[in-house]
């Protein structure tokens, strides 16, 4: 057998199998190796002590550096399928455009605290905390900044829904809505109080979202609030009075999310009758229905304004609507597999076909050229819509169970310093759009999964 090792190398080995041998008691064996190996008395206790130990150091260190080597290896693959996929300008834009930016693997920081699966994650507007609210009756509160729990909020009496952020000018609100038939009020500047219950739906509400206003200045801010429930209707309620103001009925079974535009002017629902509807928020009549999917619709969302320019190209439109018209195009996903883009008279423009599971969750990039969505087959996909829709990244390993939910952080307004609740969290491309505040692109995004754990990608 030739000889790896050096002479000097061979014998500090067996030096260090000597004194091993020596300090776990095997003192037989230790002489034997001695007597083969001619090592004489020249190897006395001092010597003995200087090697024990090393052998196990060495072992050790050996399995650690084995583990680190596969991590770097499985992370170099990944890297270099990325590298792969990606077009050349994607690359030299990466590093500074936050519009071109898309998650990727690994999260930054995974959560967990909650019992039971989660139903839909929020950011707060201002302050780095994000909610989540689970099958397990509570939400709960983080710092996705340091990737730790705030606190627990307790008081709905069966699963939490969904939540979400928003409410009046200057006094942002958490609302959350439950299984147990109420929406609550939760007061984040006192503690996440209950300030207010809203009672009303005959059934499980399945979707929340504060209604933005529109106004001057503060667009996101609003004191109005959408609900979708198995009990087939909308219902818009007033957060400061408690009051439902309008009951919007159409649907004809559980109606299972809801988004409003980023002037708050229409609204967009959808469910398991398979139809979604554009409402007029303000008179309460449906403006078109999106007939096309196969299945139960588990999500929708309103396109921002940024996003016009593609979708006018992919829908052969010769120039994009204006960016201050809301509810011009939209995104519906749904549990036969795809996603389907429409415009808002209700013409299908193009449906993404990629997932193989329920697709669960849709959001626009705020740059407005891609479209991201999540699914029961545990992967987050992003489709670019500068490219006909096609699927640009895929990233598989993003939970270990159905994703549930995903919401892109809130820009952060640059300028005269934003009042606090001056930005609602509600769906990507929110109020990405007014004219008054210059807003940046925060490169964060929360997911959700049965597999109990909240994720947070950033840059």
């Amino acid at each position: 057998m030739s000889q790896l090792l050096t002479s000097r190398q061979a014998e500090e080995l067996h030096k260090s199998i000597i004194a091993y041998l020596t300090s776990t008691k095997l003192t037989d064996s230790a002489a034997a190796l001695r007597q083969e190996l001619g090592i004489g008395d020249s190897f006395d206790d001092a010597t003995s002590k200087k090697y024990e130990g090393l052998l196990e150091k060495k072992w050790t260190s050996v399995v650690r550096l084995q583990k680190k080597i596969m991590d770097l290896e499985s992370r170099n693959t990944a890297l270099q399928s990325e590298l792969d996929s990606a077009t050349p300008t994607s690359m030299s834009r990466r590093n500074q455009d936050p519009t071109t930016w898309l998650p990727r693997s690994p999260a930054r920081h995974t959560l967990q605290s909650h019992r039971a699966p989660i139903n839909s994650v929020a950011f707060h507007p201002i302050f780095s905390s994000l909610a989540s609210a689970s099958e397990d009756t509570t939400l709960k509160v983080w710092d996705w900044e340091l990737g730790e729990l705030e606190r627990t909020v307790k008081g709905h009496t069966k699963a939490v829904l969904d939540c979400d952020f928003g409410g009046p000018r200057g006094g942002t609100l958490l609302a959350s809505c439950s299984q147990d038939l109420t929406i609550k009020l939760w007061d984040p500047s006192d503690e996440y109080k209950n300030i207010r219950t809203l009672p009303g739906h005959d059934h499980s509400i399945s979707s929340v979202r504060f209604i933005p206003s529109g106004a001057a200045g503060s667009p996101a801010s609003g004191n109005l609030l959408v609900s979708a429930s198995r009990d087939k209707t909308l219902r818009i309620w007033d957060v400061t009075t408690g009051y439902c103001v309008k009951t919007l009925r159409g649907h004809t079974d559980w109606v299972r999310s809801v988004s409003p535009s980023f002037d708050g002017r229409w609204l967009l629902s959808a469910g398991n009758d398979q139809v979604a509807r554009l409402w007029d928020a303000t008179s309460g009549d449906v403006k078109a229905t999106f007939l096309g999917h196969e299945h139960v619709i588990e999500c929708c969302t309103l396109a921002p304004a940024t996003s016009y320019p593609h979708l006018a190209a992919l829908a052969g439109l010769k120039k994009p609507p204006s960016a201050s018209s809301s509810g011009e195009f939209l995104a519906t996903g749904s549990r036969d597999k795809s996603i389907k883009l429409w415009d808002s008279r209700g013409t299908l423009i193009k449906t993404l076909i990629g997932h193989d599971n329920w697709i669960r969750g849709l959001l626009f990039h705020p740059g407005g050229k891609y479209l991201l969505s999540i699914s029961d087959d545990k992967s987050i996909r992003c489709w670019d819509l500068s490219q006909e829709g096609k699927c640009v990244k895929t990233i598989d390993d993003s939970h270990g169970h159905f994703i549930s939910c995903i919401r892109w952080a809130p820009g952060v307004i640059k300028g005269p310093i934003a009042p606090t609740g001056a930005m609602t969290n509600g769906d990507a491309g929110k109020a990405k759009d007014d004219p008054g505040g210059k807003e940046s692109i925060r490169c964060v995004i929360a997911t959700g999964c049965v597999d109990m754990s909240v994720r947070v990608f950033a840059s």
